[in-house]
């Protein structure tokens, strides 16, 4: 990647997983605000499909996708000055379930012919021509559109590995490397998952990751959350769902009896594993429970040392951890799990191999920690912008042969 200039005047149909009225957050939807600034882009919400229809036919989401459907309501949305939200006003077919690959693949250019024939009205009501179609990890009901859009480029973006979830995995280990290979470009927003994409496709690139950090740079108080002001420092802390999937419980246990001297918490909602292991059992664990996003920046300042320790599977190795930004950008010392992703925070962190380098590492993380390094620590956290990221996505863009 060569060209650092922006990408301008240029029509962008963004198509993935997440639809607009998601509440969680979500990359795709940054990155199409991010595109909106130079350029105009329709962001298609996922089709609905019958079965949803059928199970939740009371989710004030479905309606309104129903009511697309059935001509009651306009499906295309004005958002902001040059981005527009589309609702799809055709029903896909459920077909996931289907082991067969040869049906499979049938029905879904079905589904992808519905989808694109929503997609082709609003453009053509927008005016939209030689489009630069962005694909995020949307495997399937997106696998055809190259062909059935005809845009000047197609991307697929990868950020998540979805082949380690079941509901991927079957249709996905074919249809994924092919729809990859066929892309003009492919980018990923973690090193592991670039490298990924290039066994397929040559023209794949890392473009980093964005983040909304100001809540994290920006806190009102120093004053310590009531239900975290009275255990004893230091405090090595995590913030963020408890989940055995991605999470060492073994690696706590054995940080927690080896040093029972720190205080170890934990801060989120537990899922079942968690609740039941034997963590609950270590004295100087302490699970402080779910809050609002808006609280984790008091609970991470007071924190001593942030933790991320990360079971290494498919789920986790090629996953962009967010969290670290999180961490550094308040300025925290973070000892987590070396992967391949982490491979970009090395020179911010403490990358522990075994769990036995947990708490060397922590230990010259506490002796280290200085203003100079907290600084740093901050000042890298900030780099990692929507704006920045985008600009790799633009260069990489450009790079290719006119």
């Amino acid at each position: 990647m060569t060209q650092n200039k922006l990408v301008q005047g240029r029509d962008f149909v963004i198509v993935g997983q997440q639809p607009w009225d998601t509440e969680i957050g979500s990359n795709c939807k940054n990155i199409a605000q991010e595109f909106s600034k130079n350029n105009r882009v329709l962001y298609v919400n996922s089709p609905l499909d019958r079965i949803t229809l059928m199970r939740n036919k009371g989710d004030q989401k479905v309606q309104k996708r129903a009511a697309v459907i059935n001509g009651k309501v306009n499906g295309l949305e004005s958002i902001s000055t040059n981005l527009w939200n589309l609702y799809p006003d055709r029903l896909i077919e459920s077909i996931t379930w289907i082991k067969s690959h040869a049906l499979f693949n049938a029905l879904n250019k079905i589904n992808n012919r519905r989808f694109a024939n929503a997609i082709s009205k609003a453009m053509a009501t927008l005016g939209f021509k030689d489009i630069i179609l962005f694909n995020d990890n949307d495997m399937f009901r997106s696998f055809y559109l190259k062909e059935l859009l005809h845009p000047t480029v197609s991307i697929y973006y990868s950020r998540d590995y979805m082949l380690a979830v079941d509901y991927w995995k079957y249709h996905g280990e074919i249809l994924e490397p092919k729809l990859i290979a066929k892309s003009d470009i492919c980018m990923a927003n973690s090193t592991y998952l670039a490298n990924y994409c290039k066994k397929y496709n040559p023209d794949s690139y890392y473009v980093g990751q964005g983040c909304e950090l100001d809540m994290f740079t920006n806190l009102a108080s120093n004053e310590a959350p009531r239900d975290i002001s009275g255990i004893s420092k230091p405090i090595i802390g995590y913030v963020g769902a408890l989940q055995s999937i991605r999470l060492d419980i073994e690696l706590l246990a054995y940080l927690a009896t080896q040093k029972p001297e720190w205080s170890i918490v934990l801060v989120g909602p537990e899922d079942e594993a968690f609740k039941k292991s034997s963590l609950h059992g270590i004295k100087n664990i302490h699970f402080l429970g779910s809050k609002q996003p808006s609280e984790l920046p008091a609970y991470i300042n007071a924190f001593d040392v942030c933790l991320n320790p990360q079971i290494v599977n498919q789920v986790t190795i090629g996953n962009y951890p967010r969290k670290i930004d999180e961490y550094l950008a308040m300025g925290k010392p973070v000892v987590a799990t070396t992967t391949e992703a982490m491979s970009i925070f090395a020179a911010h962190t403490y990358l522990a191999a075994s769990k036995e380098e947990y708490p060397i590492l922590i230990e010259k993380a506490l002796a280290e920690d200085s203003p100079a390094l907290r600084e740093n620590r901050k000042t890298f956290a900030s780099s990692h912008t929507w704006e920045n990221s985008v600009k790799e996505i633009y260069a990489a863009i450009n790079s290719r042969p006119r």
